[in-house]
Parts: C-alpha cells; structure tokens; sequence
C-alpha cells in the first residue's frame, strides 16, 4: 500500500521543516495535530505536596515547561526567587530559555551535553545545595536513578501534567501513517479512538518507550526511530516510503 497521508502527534512546524520538505518531495500530504498538552498545576495543589519554594537554593530543569510551570508558580505563590538560586540545566537551550524569566548574567547558571546523566558531575561540583525538580506527572526512572546515585539531597514537586487532547473532530482512518512521539501519544489514541483497528494503518514511533506502550497497546510498528541509519523520524519515513511508494 502506497503512503499518500501522514499524521504528525505534535504541533505544525515552522517553515523550515524537515517534514515540510519531505512532504514536497515525496509527493504526500503531511498534517499535524498535538495529541497530548500541557496542564499546569495551581498553588493549591503544589502545596498539598508540602512544598515551601523558599527550602530550596538550588533547580534542575529537564525541559521548557518545567521552567515556565516554576515561574508560573512562583509568582502565583508571591515567592521572589533570590538572585542567589543555583540552576542545574539538562541542556544549553534550557540554560538560554531561562532568560525569559531572569537576567541570565551573574546567575548561577550550568547545563549538561544532552542526557541526564550527563549532570553528575554537576552535582558532584555542587553537592551542597538543596535542590527542586519541577516535573510533570510521569517523570523518567532514569532521572530518578541519576538523582539518587548524585550525592545530593532533591526533592521532586509535580507542577505540571500531560493530558490527552479531544480529538474527536479528526478521522485518524483517513491517513496511511500515524506518527508518535510519547507513550502519552499512543494513549490518547486509545482514548480518543476506543474502537480504532490499525488494519493498514502503518505506525511510526520514535523511542523505545513509544513503541513498548505502542505494542502494549496491541499496535503493529512499522517504523522505528531513531536508529544508526535513520537518526531523525522524517529519515526512518523517508526510508519507508520510498520502500513502500516503489
């Protein structure tokens, strides 16, 4: 069966777009739809964790919104974060979004390459402080094994929760390809579409974690990111189409 419509479980890119690209040259149409979104927690709830934001002198961020949801919060709850407050980012382009909500110079400021694990020697630098992970509901085991193998004292404060998206305006039978990218993804599938067969539907993930809850939920992989050949999703599709669109 020939690949003539995918559907991409994440917001419309920029212009730019690798799969705007590929959606050009291999003839196809591509659309977007977020399957999943971000709710925050309020003050109320923060607190029923018994979290004080004036404990702690030190954060680590894992993403964006961690970072928005913390601000957020500690401007709901009055709290001024001090001048003083050590920030531990996962990655360079977390470290730089910080600028939205502090002056970045004379901060105390670090990241890792990529990975969590790559902040150990972070922590191992800065093991004084008393730190905070904003996270949202459903955290890695990986952080969680890092953290507790660092030699430092953390404590984890739910800020923020991933829900599934109403879908039901969108007939996912209507496209050749579904393209997911969490674990959450393929559950609101499940939500959104009780009664949804995969038959020739063909079903892209990208991570180990997707395509576990994808085949857990009794779904055919057919594409899988990333790996040594195809390191990006658009290239394992690109790969398939080409295979299948002979």
């Amino acid at each position: 069966m020939k690949i003539k419509s995918i559907l991409v479980s994440q917001p419309a890119p920029n212009e730019s777009s690798p799969y705007l690209e590929m959606a050009k040259k291999e003839k196809i149409k591509i659309d977007f739809r977020p399957f999943i979104h971000v709710e925050g927690v309020d003050a109320k709830e923060l607190r029923a964790q018994k979290i004080d934001l004036a404990q702690y002198t030190g954060i680590i961020f894992t993403s964006k919104n961690a970072v928005d949801h913390y601000f957020r919060l500690a401007e709901e709850m009055r709290f001024t974060v001090p001048d003083s407050m050590r920030y531990i980012c996962q990655s360079e382009a977390i470290a730089n979004y910080l600028q939205k909500h502090i002056v970045y110079r004379k901060r105390k400021i670090s990241f890792g390459e990529k990975t969590f694990a790559d902040l150990l020697p972070l922590f191992k630098k800065f093991p004084s402080e008393k730190y905070l992970l904003p996270a949202a509901d459903v955290l890695s085991p990986d952080v969680v094994k890092v953290l507790d193998s660092a030699p430092i004292e953390w404590t984890r404060a739910t800020m923020y929760r991933t829900v599934c998206s109403d879908l039901t305006d969108i007939n996912v039978k209507e496209y050749d390809m579904l393209v997911f990218f969490s674990p959450q993804g393929i559950r609101s599938l499940g939500k959104n579409f009780e009664n949804f067969k995969q038959d020739t539907t063909k079903i892209a993930v990208f991570g180990t974690t997707t395509e576990q809850a994808a085949k857990e939920a009794g779904l055919r992989v057919d594409v899988m990111a990333p790996s040594k050949e195809t390191p990006s999703m658009t290239m394992a599709i690109e790969k398939y189409i080409r295979q299948m669109n002979k």
